[in-house]
């Protein structure tokens, strides 16, 4: 169908993920696109930033940092698509299999995750077998529960109401299970533990990446540091597809925008401040004036750590029976140069770091390092050159049972005014793929609306 756009003008304010998604759909579709970003740079919550290491000391050695450690999921199939568009498909790695070691403090045995060519889901039948931190009966109660979450209902509102941990206690799972392996995959993916995290979130996560589809659960990581994937990627690609892109501009307020529709990719605060105060509506319903704070916030913190010595093979390890979550080695990614005396640059992810996310640096590096060195036993005597770290307060909403009620609709109740983010009603948790998917369904609102067709709605 050809689309009426040529005269059509939009302003797309936020140029995070679910911006630039919408900036391209809507250019690409023939519409003239302007978009306002606050800072100087695109790419939103996956930005990057260049650091000293000998910082103080005379030295002029500088990496890339990534300011969070963001992988996907094969199941993500409009990050994807995003990816292909900005044509950076070459600039990431996707496991043919998925594969991950985990690691545990109390043991020197070592774990791992890994699918067969069985069909889902059969796929990861042999790997819980060997899985070496579970009982025989915990293995085996693992089985009938996975297959009962792939029969809940995800997008019915009591599911939202109900945690995922109750749920998972009505069905035999013991609090060691939760710990080493629902709890392993649900805390990085949801940003909460599953005694604090909504059923419906989680059933998305195990039914799209793991018991659906066998590839679904396949990693898949940056080999170039994210603000040259999304970013930089993302400001050719706009500027190529003929979008005005106005970096360091704050939007005020929404008459300062002209145009036949605007979409608010911004965070939910910014969103909140911008809107009338009964434009909002989740579930069919208008949502309060301060439905940003009812939303909420969950932080995420990134602890950075350069060692003289390689202390991690592969690319990443997951953990238990620590605090510490997921380590990276993002030596070559940051531009580490890897020669001798180089050393090893391992980043460890914390989701859910409510009660991490404020204290001094110092304290952080007495609490984790220990742990690391119990993890990871090549750290124990190696020198660390520089320990820094980085804090997202509001990486994603908070996912608490019944978060479904705030997460608001793309179309708001002022006409030609949509809005796009993570945080939306996209049913995934706050992710990548979330991000873009919101981008989508917010291009096609527009294009229905400019093209006559709003009564369809995405």
């Amino acid at each position: 169908m050809t689309h009426p756009t040529k005269d059509a003008r939009v302003s797309v304010v936020g140029g995070g993920l679910a911006g630039i998604t919408t900036a391209l759909r809507l250019a690409d579709a023939g519409v003239a696109v302007t978009l306002y970003e606050g800072k100087p740079k695109l790419g939103g919550l996956t930005h990057s930033f260049e650091r000293n290491l000998d910082k103080g000391r005379g030295g002029d050695e500088r990496i890339v940092v990534d300011n969070g450690q963001h992988v996907f999921l094969r199941c993500c199939v409009h990050y994807l698509a995003l990816l292909e568009r900005l044509g950076v498909t070459d600039r990431v790695h996707l496991q043919p299999r998925l594969d991950v070691t985990v690691l545990s403090e109390a043991s020197s045995r070592e774990g791992r995750l890994r699918r067969s060519g069985m069909p889902a889901p059969l796929h990861l039948g042999a790997a819980l077998a060997r899985y070496p931190w579970l009982s025989t009966l915990e293995k085996a109660r693992i089985v009938p529960a996975a297959l009962a979450l792939g029969k809940v209902d995800r997008e019915a509102l009591a599911t939202d109401q109900r945690s995922f941990g109750s749920w998972l206690a009505g069905h035999g799972q013991s609090p060691r299970a939760v710990e080493a392996l629902w709890d392993l995959i649900g805390i990085a993916t949801i940003n909460a533990p599953a005694e604090r995290a909504s059923l419906a979130l989680a059933a998305t996560v195990f039914q799209l990446g793991l018991l659906d589809r066998a590839d679904a659960a396949d990693i898949g990581w940056s080999l170039v540091p994210l603000q040259e994937l999304h970013g930089d990627a993302a400001l050719k690609a706009l500027a190529d597809a003929g979008v005005d892109v106005r970096l360091s501009t704050r939007v005020g307020s929404l008459d300062e925008l002209e145009g036949d529709a605007v979409v608010l990719a911004v965070p939910p605060a910014e969103a909140q401040r911008l809107l009338p105060r009964d434009a909002v509506r989740a579930n069919g319903r208008s949502l309060a004036a301060d439905w940003a704070e009812q939303l909420g916030s969950a932080p995420i913190i990134n602890l950075h750590l350069i060692y003289d010595r390689q202390v991690l093979d592969g690319p990443f390890v997951a953990a238990v029976d620590s605090p510490l979550q997921w380590v990276f080695d993002r030596t070559e990614h940051a531009g580490l140069a890897r020669t001798p005396g180089a050393g090893q640059y391992v980043a460890v992810s914390l989701s859910a770091a409510e009660e991490l996310v404020d204290l001094p640096v110092a304290t952080l590096r007495e609490r984790f390092v220990p742990h690391l060195e119990r993890l990871l036993p090549r750290t124990r005597g190696a020198v660390i050159r520089d320990f820094f770290v980085t804090r997202e307060r509001q990486a994603t909403f908070r996912p608490a049972p019944g978060s479904g009620r705030y997460r608001p609709e793309t179309h708001t109740t002022r006409s030609g005014v949509y809005l796009a983010g993570a945080w939306t009603a996209t049913g995934w948790p706050a992710t990548m793929e979330g991000a873009v998917r919101s981008g989508d369904v917010a291009a096609e609102a527009v294009l229905q609306q400019v093209n006559g067709t709003e009564g369809v709605r995405a």
